[in-house]
């Protein structure tokens, strides 16, 4: 039989990484048993706690919770955000919404994401904060101009009102270019063994029937910048690939695949074709040759998963920043 070609070429080098801090604030209105407020925090795609109007902050990393017994500020800052300040704001902001769009009852979301990204190399920092009303974009913060941008009609009444205050637009402004990265930073030295560590993934092909598109897919990596592909003597495929979604396992890994359609490909050109993967910002691939031999099929009595241990799409995630999300991408 045949083996998986599996090369993998190990030539380690430092490289420039982006590193993000992002906070999810949702306030609702018109929903039973749940909290009026919530909010999460995470740090290059991991979560670190979260919290709602039940006055309930829960760490999600142990380094978190070190963190927070050393450094008082951050704690009282995360329970006057949580508790009071964000709370009353986001009920205000709805009810003021609410009569704005003649709206008397029903449910009503409003949700903000805020944060901001690091170049660890350049060392350029950019600060971002979206607001988005009943799941649609509604207004954001330029930090370069230091105005507001309605992101539809209706918002224009709230851009002027928020451009007007000029206290607020200072406090968005250090919060996102002074505070912000300096607490990205801190969070980084803290977790850096968890966040700022490089595994690569195991790689597999997989097939439901003999008829369908042949999936490269990758398991296990981190971080979660990656890319993969098809290609045919070392040239790349653009045509009949499809390319899925970078998931979360449940251990704070990635997945992620790639799919070629086969159906006009005679196995004597399989040969030709590899799926490549790499890290972004790092010279390690690895490259999987399209052979019959090595493909999982349904047939097998296999699940459409590489290893059940590792791929389980992390379904378990926080609701809340799966619903936030939804609304900005």
């Amino acid at each position: 039989m045949r083996k998986l070609l599996l090369l993998l070429f190990f030539c380690p080098v430092s490289s420039p990484v982006k590193h993000t801090l992002k906070f999810f604030f949702t306030g609702s209105t018109g929903i039973s048993d749940f909290p009026q407020f919530v909010g999460a925090a995470e740090v290059d795609h991991m979560q670190l706690a979260s919290c709602d109007s039940n006055k309930k902050i829960k760490p999600k990393q142990d380094w978190v919770k070190k963190i927070i017994r050393s450094d008082r500020q951050q704690l009282d800052w995360y329970k006057e955000e949580c508790f009071v300040i964000q709370p009353n704001f986001f009920k205000a902001t709805i009810d003021h919404l609410m009569k704005r769009f003649n709206q008397s009852g029903g449910v009503h979301i409003l949700q903000r994401m805020s944060g901001c990204e690091w170049d660890d190399e350049t060392n350029e920092v950019n600060g971002f904060m979206q607001f988005g009303y009943d799941g649609e974009d509604f207004i954001a913060f330029d930090v370069q101009n230091l105005a507001w941008i309605a992101m539809k009609p209706q918002g224009v009444t709230t851009k002027l009102r928020w451009d007007a205050d000029k206290a607020g637009i200072r406090h968005y402004e250090n919060y996102l270019t002074q505070i912000c990265p300096e607490w990205l930073k801190k969070y980084l030295d803290y977790g850096r063994s968890s966040l700022l560590r490089t595994d690569l993934p195991s790689v597999s092909l997989l097939q439901k029937t003999s008829s369908s598109p042949v999936s490269c897919h990758a398991t296990g990596f981190y971080p979660n910048s990656a890319v993969m592909f098809w290609r045919k003597d070392g040239e790349e495929l653009y045509e009949d690939v499809n390319h899925g979604e970078n998931l979360p396992n449940h251990d704070g890994s990635f997945q992620m695949s790639v799919d070629l359609n086969i159906s006009s490909v005679p196995p004597e050109d399989w040969g030709g074709y590899e799926c490549v993967f790499q890290l972004s910002g790092k010279k390690n691939k690895i490259f999987t040759r399209l052979d019959k031999d090595p493909i999982r099929t349904n047939s097998e009595g296999l699940s459409y998963t590489t290893n059940p241990a590792t791929v389980v799409i992390a379904v378990v995630v926080v609701a809340v920043v799966v619903a936030v999300v939804g609304f900005i991408f």
